[in-house]
């Protein structure tokens, strides 16, 4: 009603996505770029908000994912022509640090756990075992290289090889995106693009955060003290909580605890 009476004074507004879980596509993967497109759309379209706000937690996920929901961010954000600011809470790492970095400024606690800029391939063997329990793995294909790093198989060296090769070109991808992101706000520190996590105070003195804050204290700074948040989020279907989605759901909770154990947390 204020914005229909003209000497009414419209509060500033923000709008607020929070991206919270794994990434990954499929429905194990809390954040993708198929679910949280809409809602970025509708962030930003919604409205004139004076900026894009990201709550971010996550421990990271699928690079692909990560480089495609950072991308719909700049292209929203230049589009609208506002600016897009990133609040760590728990932890941003891998791609929830891509996920931050797509942010013009990203702000922390200083106990949050920030970075992991880094590629990592996890598996398991299971050849020893068949072995013992007496049974035969039989595959056939067309292609030398369709059953690289078969886990029923021994790991075989050119494989491995192989698979490092498309790791790093994946890295490559995450530092250039850091790199043009952060520019000259990041320090010159060879640990820098290892992997490595810092926490909050460290993390600024790098350049991988811009400061330490928590949102609503920087947003009335920003914005002055009677800006308001529009939220906005993932939601289920009440019937997608019941039913064959809870074993689908328990494990991903397991997967999702796994991912956020790496970091201590």
């Amino acid at each position: 009603m204020r914005r229909w009476i003209p000497f009414l004074k419209t509060p500033p507004t923000v709008a607020v996505v929070r991206l919270n879980g794994v990434i990954g596509a499929g429905p194990r993967g809390q954040l993708n770029d198929q679910t949280l497109g809409p809602i970025l759309e509708r962030a930003v379209r919604r409205g004139k908000p004076r900026a894009l706000v990201l709550e971010i937690n996550s421990p990271g996920g699928s690079p692909v994912q990560s480089a495609m929901i950072g991308s719909r961010i700049r292209r929203l954000a230049e589009e609208k022509e506002i600016p897009v600011l990133a609040f760590v809470e728990d932890v941003a790492a891998s791609g929830g640090y891509w996920l931050a970095a797509a942010a013009d400024e990203i702000y922390a606690d200083d106990n949050s756990i920030v970075g992991s800029i880094g590629v990592i391939s996890a598996g398991f063997g299971a050849h020893v075992f068949l072995s013992r329990q007496g049974l035969e793995r039989r595959v056939h294909t067309a292609g030398k290289s369709k059953s690289m790093l078969d886990p029923f198989k021994p790991e075989k060296p050119e494989d491995v090889q192989r698979l490092t090769a498309l790791l790093e070109q994946i890295h490559a991808s995450f530092i250039r995106h850091v790199k043009t992101r952060r520019g000259d706000k990041l320090e010159n520190v060879p640990e820098m693009f290892t992997g490595e996590v810092w926490i909050g105070r460290e993390a600024e003195k790098l350049g991988l955060i811009d400061g330490l804050g928590h949102m609503m204290p920087v947003l009335k700074e920003k914005f002055g003290k009677d800006v308001k948040l529009r939220r906005y989020g993932l939601r289920r279907p009440v019937w997608q909580r019941f039913g064959a989605t809870l074993a689908q759901d328990a494990l991903a909770g397991i997967e999702e605890r796994a991912e956020y154990a790496r970091f201590g947390i």
